[in-house]
């Protein structure tokens, strides 16, 4: 059955399709989540509200912007990378007064132009990936964002190993030539 498939009976309320759909991307999701928030409790909450997103809405899947899969770990990304953030404010406003009663400081990070930068630079790196052909960014997004192998790719698309380090290839490629003029490359490429 595929995952378009199972997403159909998701949203005729089939359980057991939400449980088919866990089985397949279950430990990807949470390897995303684990690696993106380190705590393993919030790793687990992250693939749960994932999961739910799925269930209550598995509308939101548009087959024209990629797989599945890739809808599926784009959802934990976000969820993850927000649920770090909320981990960071909530830990700022409980950090207890030091002990000479000076209030705590926290150090100096990257201020608000290197965060605006990044800002631009994701919105960059987000219209290249638009610009990609579908099996090329779908590749790049289960390797990437998923943590998947190469070989583990080709298992999930169901295509020849050759073929995922062809699409990647050829997808990095095609980035680095829409990226150029605007990221920062090194001497080895990345």
């Amino acid at each position: 059955m595929t995952d378009a498939t199972l997403l159909e009976q998701i949203g005729e309320r089939s359980a057991e399709a939400l449980a088919q759909l866990y089985d397949r991307f279950g430990r990807p999701a949470y390897s995303l989540a684990r690696r993106i928030c380190v705590d393993e409790s919030l790793a687990e909450d992250v693939v749960q509200e994932a999961f739910l997103v799925v269930w209550r809405d598995p509308g939101r899947f548009d087959p024209d912007r990629g797989a599945v899969s890739s809808w599926l770990l784009t959802l934990v990304h976000h969820r993850a990378v927000d649920a770090v953030r909320r981990e960071a404010t909530r830990r700022k406003r409980t950090v207890p007064p030091s002990s000479d009663g000076e209030e705590w400081n926290v150090p100096p990070g990257p201020g608000a132009d290197q965060a605006a930068l990044g800002a631009v630079v994701a919105g960059k790196v987000r219209d290249a990936l638009g610009q990609l052909p579908a099996d090329q960014r779908e590749a790049l997004a289960l390797a990437y964002f998923g943590g998947y192998t190469q070989r583990e790719v080709a298992s999930l698309v169901g295509i020849p190993l050759g073929t995922v380090k062809s699409r990647m290839f050829a997808g990095t490629q095609k980035l680095r030539a829409l990226l150029g003029p605007h990221v920062e490359v090194d001497e080895e490429g990345r």
